[in-house]
């Protein structure tokens, strides 16, 4: 992201998640507000998604990965989940459409920049900021998520779960598995959702050429992808960190589940969603 604006790649998330809501009915993933909280005109962000046929399996992924996310949230909470971590959280909507359980505390991570930019986008749309919410602006530059977290008020020895999506191919492998370590040596137990995409090389020609030409587009926003993973070899490398169990789901299993009629090729595109626990 540029110093002092918003990550332009949120903003391409939030788009994705309102236009599933009007091309494809939110039948995937529904979200009231995710046109509302972006402030844009709805009918023509989806003309324009729909004359970019390509841009199908992005916009179907995403909706999986948050339909993933929150199933998996739900029945966390019904194992004593106390606590929601949202990393890099964006334009995310849970907090606001979403009764929270009994309880329940929410902290959003995000970098000042695009916290700020949230915030405003949600007073311009009379969106309501819920008593369990609390923001947690970290610029990691600066300070580590401990660190931001423990300043917000969270609370590391309860129940958590940490939701940390499209995240994960923009940084390093340090920076992704000194978080991953964190949220595994939680003393309440934690669990995390995120998604990561395979080694280009491993692909085969056709979806390999079309997560290039994605990688292209984000890196020219001035966001780009850095981090791939075999899903065998991540697998070994969480349960070093200290999970306890691992759930993947790759592309062809993320069609099977959430839209087998419009797989066309969405299939071989290459991304995964991971769930680690340690409970």
């Amino acid at each position: 992201m540029q110093p002092g604006q918003p990550s332009r790649t949120a903003r391409a998330a939030a788009t994705h998640r309102a236009v599933h809501q009007i091309l494809e009915q939110g039948r995937i993933f529904a979200d009231p507000l995710a046109l509302r909280i972006l402030g844009e005109d709805g009918e023509a962000l989806a003309r324009e998604a729909d004359g970019v046929p390509l841009r199908r399996g992005m916009r179907l992924f995403i909706a999986a990965r948050t339909r993933f996310a929150e199933d998996a949230l739900a029945r966390a909470i019904g194992q004593g989940v106390s606590q929601l971590v949202v990393l890099g959280a964006g334009l995310d909507t849970y907090a606001y459409r979403s009764a929270p359980a009994r309880g329940l505390r929410i902290f959003e991570v995000d970098h000042p920049a695009t916290q700020a930019w949230k915030r405003q986008r949600l007073a311009h749309a009379a969106i309501a900021v819920p008593p369990a919410l609390t923001f947690a602006p970290v610029d990691f530059e600066r300070e580590t998520l401990p660190d931001g977290l423990l300043a917000a008020g969270f609370d590391p020895r309860q129940r958590s779960f940490f939701t940390w999506l499209g995240v994960v191919p923009y940084l390093t492998e340090p920076a992704i598995f000194t978080t991953l370590a964190y949220i595994a040596g939680l003393p309440g137990g934690a669990q995390v959702v995120f998604d990561y995409a395979n080694p280009p090389g491993s692909l085969a020609p056709q979806a390999r050429a079309a997560m290039e030409l994605r990688a292209a587009r984000v890196a020219k926003l001035g966001e780009a992808w850095v981090s791939y993973f075999d899903a065998a070899e991540l697998d070994v490398r969480l349960r070093a960190s200290g999970f306890t169990q691992v759930e993947d789901l790759g592309p062809a299993q993320i069609a099977a589940r959430y839209f087998p009629e419009w797989v066309d090729g969405a299939a071989e595109k290459g991304g995964h969603i991971v769930r680690a626990a340690t409970f």
